[in-house]
């Protein structure tokens, strides 16, 4: 082999470390892609260790994701000059000529991932870098099966894949390509598999949810999915990634209701409360909409909590309509809000836009909006002082003070807890932003 990894050095001997940016599908897929340099001889080290090869996972979705990504790129050439650099994610699939920078032998994309062991030993035989990005448009479901994930007590599992919304900011549909469904049985399988494996909770997780057995003609639906998981003994929770609003109807909200392991935690993306805004991200809901989503699930669930993506300064936004997105998150009482200003993306259709707003304002109004998403995080927090909730924990510190999560997704800090067990807490107070409580003796599983 080139570049530090001889022919003559034991495979075993090997070190490999992984960095991931984006979403939970990215991380979703580092781990797949772990597991296969570990099947391999790979021996996974700490990122901020000297490895014979690093594998990054890249972002494109704002002009931050890809400035991070270069920049971590550029940082593990020089962590070790000698190390051969895997490009992977939606910005090699965007980008890949611009990433055979020093030390890059394989350019990934978002395809091809079940192969990058034998792609990047292929890579090292020969002179220059190997780019390996797959068209997409004809692209199947990419079986990336995981055996492992984050810690003991929650697994992330892919069911879903592509976009074809094209909503006018978003480059997502160009990199990730037509929508793909995972089958039935196959996520039947993973989730027993992770049963298996001791993990209580499993999230699912895609690039559309929502659009999950639209390709499979009509015949199967999110909630299939989520019934499928919901029959495998040992899951006790079942989590959802990100949902456009408009999949929440009262027929969809009355399924939930007949799946009791299904977590009460619902990410809504909202973008903007604006309707005038949301016509020209060509989203396909109005702010009225969104709220009636709100409500659904409020009055079907005394425990829900509801969490959001928010963006400012897309193009033309005045001034009046940042205040409705001000009140449309106010009404919507969100637990938590992820905020972020707008980023041009070249070959959208907001990028061709007129009207940009200033990034000094964009900034300027996101941090008015976070300040406000405090305001409302807070006042989740309060409602649920005094009353009881289910907690997974995930972790004990030295003290003895265990932390998890309720299936509202509030964390929580309590004694008497232990990794893996389900305890009934009875919520206190709030401290250092998060809940804290006292477990009940009596009532509790251990996972």
């Amino acid at each position: 082999m080139k570049q530090g990894m001889s022919e003559e050095r034991a495979i075993s001997e090997r070190t490999v470390a992984f960095h991931t940016l984006g979403c939970k599908v990215n991380q979703y897929d580092t781990q797949a892609m772990r597991e296969r340099f570990e099947r391999a001889g790979y021996r996974t080290v700490g990122f901020d260790e000297a490895a014979d090869v690093y594998v990054v996972n890249t972002c494109t979705v704002t002009g931050t994701g890809d400035k991070k990504s270069m920049q971590t790129i550029r940082r593990c050439h020089r962590r070790n000059p000698n190390a051969a650099i895997v490009v992977t994610g939606c910005l090699a699939q965007r980008a890949a000529d611009e990433l055979t920078l020093p030390g890059v032998r394989l350019v990934l994309g978002t395809q091809r991932r079940a192969e990058v062991v034998e792609l990047l030993e292929q890579a090292l035989g020969q002179d220059c870098a190997l780019i390996a990005v797959s068209t997409l448009r004809r692209a199947p479901f990419e079986r990336l099966t995981v055996h492992a994930n984050e810690g003991h007590t929650r697994a992330t599992m892919k069911i879903q894949e592509g976009c074809d919304r094209f909503c006018s900011y978003c480059i997502i549909p160009s990199v990730r390509g037509p929508i793909r469904s995972r089958p039935l049985d196959d996520i039947r399988a993973e989730a027993r598999s992770l049963a298996d494996e001791g993990f209580a909770e499993i999230v699912l997780t895609g690039i559309h949810l929502t659009s999950y057995g639209r390709d499979m003609g009509g015949e199967v639906a999110l909630t299939d999915a989520i019934r499928a998981v919901h029959e495998v003994d040992g899951i006790r929770r079942i989590r959802l990634g990100s949902l456009e609003p408009v999949i929440v109807t009262p027929a969809f909200v009355e399924e939930l209701k007949g799946l009791p392991k299904a977590c009460h935690q619902f990410h809504l993306a909202l973008q903007s409360g604006s309707d005038t805004v949301l016509r020209r991200m060509r989203r396909r809901y109005t702010s009225g909409e969104f709220l009636t989503s709100c409500r659904l699930l409020r009055e079907a669930f005394d425990d829900c909590t509801l969490t959001t993506d928010v963006m400012t300064g897309f193009p033309g936004e005045t001034e009046e309509e940042f205040a409705q997105t001000m009140a449309t998150c106010e009404s919507a009482g969100f637990a938590r809000m992820h905020v972020f200003p707008y980023s041009e993306r070249e070959g959208t259709k907001a990028a061709q836009m007129e009207g940009s707003v200033p990034k000094a304002l964009r900034e300027e109004r996101a941090r008015r909006l976070i300040a406000l998403g405090r305001e409302l995080e807070r006042a989740a927090l309060e409602a649920r002082i005094g009353k009881t909730e289910e907690v997974l924990f995930e972790e004990t510190d030295e003290a003895g003070r265990s932390a998890g999560y309720t299936g509202s997704y509030l964390r929580v800090s309590a004694t008497g807890g232990w990794p893996g067990a389900i305890r009934r807490v009875r919520l206190t107070g709030i401290e250092n932003g998060e809940l804290v409580g006292e477990c009940e003796p009596e009532t509790h599983t251990n996972m």
